[in-house]
């Protein structure tokens, strides 16, 4: 689809994000697309509550798609890419593509590079905040040449926010943000599994509560809905490490978080998890500090 009206929208993936980005284009008066060959009944399910229409392929998506949005986990952004720009490239298309996913500016300056090469056009997007289903608690960022015209969801219920014609820098802006957020939560969880293991739940809640008021609500607001986001959480990590690293700062902090979340993502807490289920702080750290008194040291 070349450039023109802004009619149709094409999702990849309708995960927890998408979906709902989806459902909020769809009744702001756009066509919302679903490539839904080959995905789960839970994933055709949840694209179909959402109002998705599947057109069933990826080649179907880009010729259709006015823009496309993809919208899944960081370590599949690259390769997701490169497939759309395989058919870009195949029907002729200057499909806009948006990547919104939490990857490094270089990432998304290398991906920019694939989606032009193949004669399409790059939007660098990132979102900070949960599932847009209220006004007001999600943003996107948006750079790149064709921000501006990425933009144009604004009118159709998203809040989007352009940031200049440099592709990297909604990357920059979300990895900035996400690595304080992610990144405090995975420092609260492990001293808070320490404290358990060594008897001193009671003692660090009283302190925190005296002097730290502010950090511990913090903490019971991000730590207990984290062991279900863990698993997506790892490759975010990995990409902020990079984005610091490319910098000439180091990353290993962010290592070191994506390393809590892939121990926190194999502990039964998380894998026992429904989507979106929040525990209480107390039952969060002690399921985390369990989990960690079972490893096996060598």
């Amino acid at each position: 689809m070349t450039a023109g009206a802004l009619k149709t929208v094409g999702i990849l993936h309708p995960g927890e994000m998408g979906a709902v980005v989806g459902e909020v284009l769809a009744g702001h008066d756009l066509r919302v697309l679903g490539a839904l060959d080959g995905r789960s009944a839970g994933t055709r399910a949840r694209a179909e509550r959402a109002g998705f229409a599947d057109v069933g392929s990826l080649r179907r998506l880009v010729e259709e798609a006015d823009v496309v949005l993809s919208i899944l986990v960081p370590s599949a952004a690259l390769e997701t890419a490169q497939a759309v720009a395989r058919e870009i490239r195949a029907a002729g298309s200057e499909t806009l593509y948006a990547d919104c996913n939490a990857v490094a500016a270089g990432t998304s300056r290398r991906m920019g590079e694939v989606i032009a090469e193949a004669g399409g056009r790059f939007v660098d997007a990132s979102i900070i905040g949960p599932p847009p289903r209220q006004p007001g608690k999600t943003r996107f960022y948006a750079s790149g040449e064709y921000a501006e015209e990425f933009a144009r969801l604004g009118e159709h219920g998203l809040d989007v926010r352009p940031l200049g014609p440099e592709i990297g820098q909604a990357s920059a802006i979300k990895t900035c943000y996400a690595s304080v957020t992610k990144g405090l939560t995975a420092l609260a969880a492990i001293q808070l599994a320490a404290a358990h293991a060594q008897g001193l739940d009671a003692v660090l809640m009283e302190e925190l509560r005296t002097s730290q008021p502010a950090l511990l609500a913090f903490m019971e607001r991000f730590v207990g809905g984290m062991p279900p986001k863990a698993h997506r959480w790892i490759a975010e990590m990995e990409e902020h490490a990079r984005a610091f690293e490319d910098l000439g700062l180091p990353g290993q902090m962010m290592q070191g978080a994506a390393d809590l979340f892939r121990f926190a993502a194999g502990t039964p807490i998380a894998r026992e998890a429904a989507p979106g289920q929040r525990f209480e702080l107390a039952e969060a750290s002690t399921a985390l500090a369990e989990a960690l008194g079972e490893r096996d040291p060598g």
